[in-house]
């Protein structure tokens, strides 16, 4: 399975938080998955982190490299494709995963019902 980590499930197993359901959290540590992180989820939780509103590791992208998990980068293909996508959501960071997960065939893992709405697919952390 090719898995793309929403913000808050990245955070949620480097945290070992049991907000992280036990099905979503043998998937993301399975050596035969694919995890990626998209640059776009460590801008936004670098951004929430400077501006106090997140206690987050400095070096996220070390932390993730340690992790396993793989960077998705954006690319100009990522970003015409979350500026077509309907206006169901209107956060600029979760419209990128949303476009990154289509364009690249992903699961999206994500706690945002609203994501949904968008017919990817979807794994909820919580189960």
């Amino acid at each position: 399975m090719r898995l793309l980590l929403d913000s808050h499930v990245l955070l949620w197993f480097l945290w070992q938080s049991p907000l992280l359901g036990t099905r979503a959290a043998v998937a993301i540590a399975d050596p035969g998955n694919e995890v990626f992180v998209s640059a776009a989820s460590i801008w936004e939780l670098a951004l929430k982190r400077a501006k106090a509103l997140l206690d987050a590791p400095e070096n996220l992208s070390s932390v993730v490299e340690q992790a396993g998990f793989m960077p998705l980068p954006l690319t100009l293909f990522h970003a015409e494709q979350a500026a077509m996508l309907p206006m169901h959501h209107r956060d600029p960071f979760d419209r990128m995963l949303i476009a990154q997960a289509q364009a690249e065939g992903l699961v999206l893992v994500t706690r945002d019902a609203y994501i949904r709405r968008y017919g990817i697919r979807t794994m909820a952390p919580d189960q």
